[in-house]
């Protein structure tokens, strides 16, 4: 059965003014993070730039790291380097997997 739009988590359904009402954060939060290009939002037809569940909650991980003093620099490579890890984390996983099917 195929999902919906509404079901998938990278479909740009948040306008920018409700995606930050959904985070509790000021607009020009979103658009900060979208010059930096560490979130890039969809655009719609008009150029009006729309946001996924996924992407809301990267923003939102931006958030906690600037509320814990981070700079846009140092929380942008500390996002890069979770997701890293825990890419790294699920190939072990993956492959301790495969080794006890063996």
């Amino acid at each position: 059965m195929p999902l919906s739009d509404l079901d998938d988590e990278d479909y740009p359904a948040y306008t920018t003014g409700r995606a930050a009402e959904v985070l509790g954060v000021q607009q020009a939060f979103l658009r900060s993070l979208d010059a930096a290009e560490v979130l890039v939002p969809g655009r719609s037809g008009g150029g009006h730039r729309r946001y996924s569940r996924r992407q809301l909650g990267l923003a939102r991980r931006y958030r906690v790291l600037f509320d814990e003093g981070h700079s846009l620099v140092s929380a942008a490579v500390i996002v890069r380097l979770q997701d890293d890890l825990a890419a790294a984390n699920a190939e072990v996983e993956a492959l301790q997997a495969r080794l006890r099917q063996n």
